[in-house]
């Protein structure tokens, strides 16, 4: 007699994913996000879109290339061939965070823009590594010449008056200004890819909550919690989406855990307060 094995589901092929830092699969485990909103979805086939994206770029590069040059043929390739840009007209598309979509329109967020990128860039043999800069995802590449910081969005390779202006902002909001100053190099350190995984979710996670998307909300959750295990902050916002959803025993399994674990946090009071009205709604 013969079993057949179902396949993984796609929380559990996530978490597969996303186990071990030393071989994180960036490009897989960013597209594999879509399988939320595309239960379907062939997660090789999106693998295998990027293939020919990154076959067709090797034809245009000579082997003894220099990095500059290749540098400069990926975004003719990328902006100006293909089309891909930053999707203006409707920023907070979650399709924006879809790599299987922002493939098909060629429109995306930064950060998706600069999983995309990257993923060629390497393949040039580029040393392209992402940023994440305040307010707005960067990639950059180290060159013989120095050090050069794209905007994924645009294409655009962005001088240091032109990060430090796009940074004050932020300063001004932290009260990093004077001589609380942070230098610009600290913003410029290599984002690990989880932590690109997490920013993308991130975003997913703020458009879902804005619109009260509860179920859109709990699958996001549910894969920061497996992304981000020790972080305590991602087990309580899961469990104050089951509250929404009227799932309370999980709700007050996550709620309880986090207080175990977050002796000082902020809004410590406010949670332990949830999960009495919890506990009296079960009891």
């Amino acid at each position: 007699m013969f079993f057949q094995l179902a396949p993984p589901s796609s929380l559990a092929y996530f978490e597969s994913l996303v186990r071990d830092d030393e071989h994180f699969p960036l490009l897989e485990a960013a597209a594999s996000i879509a399988q939320d909103e595309y239960p379907d979805l062939d997660i090789q086939q999106v693998l295998g879109d990027v293939d020919q994206l990154q076959a067709r770029l090797h034809r245009r590069v000579s082997n003894d290339a220099p990095p500059l040059q290749r540098l400069r043929a990926l975004a003719q390739f990328f902006y100006r061939d293909m089309g891909f840009g930053g999707n203006v007209n409707n920023f907070y598309d979650p399709d924006n965070s879809h790599l299987n979509a922002v493939l098909k329109t060629r429109r995306g967020i930064p950060i998706s823009l600069a999983v995309l990128w990257l993923e060629l860039a390497q393949g040039l043999g580029l040393k392209a590594m992402g940023v994440g800069f305040p307010g707005h995802f960067m990639v950059k590449v180290s060159l013989p010449q120095g050090q050069v910081v794209v905007d994924p969005f645009t294409g655009e390779s962005l001088s240091r008056e032109d990060l430090i202006e796009r940074l004050q902002p932020h300063q001004q909001a932290m009260g990093l200004v004077g001589d609380n100053e942070v230098p610009l190099g600290l913003y410029l350190q290599p984002c690990p890819p989880r932590d690109i995984v997490a920013r993308m979710l991130r975003n997913l996670k703020e458009i879902h909550r804005t619109a009260e998307d509860w179920p859109r909300l709990l699958a996001v959750s549910e894969r920061l919690v497996r992304l981000l295990p020790t972080v305590w902050d991602e087990l309580r916002d899961r469990g104050l989406v089951l509250a929404e959803l009227g799932h309370l025993q999980q709700a007050e399994r996550d709620l309880a855990g986090y207080l175990v674990q977050a002796d000082d946090a902020p809004d410590r009071d406010a949670i332990a307060q949830r999960l009495r009205e919890i506990r009296r709604a079960l009891h």
